[in-house]
């Protein structure tokens, strides 16, 4: 584990990302707090163009694109728009979104962002399909034999568990049984469906209680990029162990 450094710089989180076991063609889904490394020279581009060279153009990465409904909230457009609608994800992926040649979702509430080798086959066909289904951006890089990457933050961002859930037939979540306003490119607005919440928290996947079990059986990297504790894991490992 590498010592905590104050000022971060690309190279110092290329290289933990390397020491991970990360390389060129990678598959990987992202979640991250900003605020979890420190002063970060450069801030959130600085994290997302690390990634970039580590992964490479031969690799895909993959990042939440959430509103998670703000978009239809009171005094809010009404409606979500692929090329306007903000993440409520956080810093580093609501710039991701928006950097060129990256793909994003048409899900309403749950859009995905990618980019790389595989980033529109991972997204153009999201809104077809189950929000977190195996034909889903983060169910395709699961079936690529992907990664997941936390970068300061722990299981419980790892939206990756609901593709177990909804691959796995649990019934705990619904499936397309919400319906909400998307923008298209070309100005029209169509109806599109989503997912639903259950009426309370599942006490294994949302509290991340699995963690425990994967660092047990050895199937999870760490290493320390300035204050942030980022942590690698096989999504087939972890699809395994929920």
């Amino acid at each position: 584990m590498s010592e905590s450094i104050s000022r971060v710089k690309k190279e110092d989180i290329a290289a933990g990302l390397r020491s991970l076991g990360l390389s060129p063609g990678a598959g990987v889904i992202v979640h991250s707090s900003l605020k979890s490394f420190g002063h970060v020279e450069g801030g959130a581009q600085t994290i997302i163009e690390a990634l970039m060279e580590v992964a490479t153009a031969a690799g895909t990465l993959l990042m939440p694109s959430f509103n998670h409904g703000a978009a239809f909230a009171e005094g809010a457009p009404g409606y979500f728009d692929p090329g306007e609608t903000k993440t409520t994800n956080g810093a580093i992926p609501d710039l991701f979104w928006r950097m060129p040649e990256v793909e994003r979702s048409m899900n309403p509430t749950h859009a995905f962002a990618a980019w790389g080798k595989h980033a529109k086959r991972y997204t153009q066909f999201h809104h077809r399909t189950i929000t977190m289904g195996p034909e889903s951006p983060l169910g395709l890089l699961h079936a690529d034999d992907g990664y997941g990457l936390l970068l300061g933050v722990g299981y419980h961002a790892n939206t990756f568990h609901h593709v177990v859930e909804m691959s796995t037939g649990v019934p705990c979540l619904g499936v397309r049984t919400e319906a909400y306003p998307v923008r298209l490119p070309g100005g029209e607005t169509v109806e599109s469906r989503t997912w639903g919440w259950r009426k309370k928290s599942c006490p294994f996947t949302d509290e991340g209680r699995y963690h425990e079990v994967l660092q047990a059986r050895g199937l999870q990297q760490e290493v320390l990029i300035g204050q942030s504790r980022v942590i690698l894991f096989r999504l087939r490992d972890c699809f395994e162990v929920i």
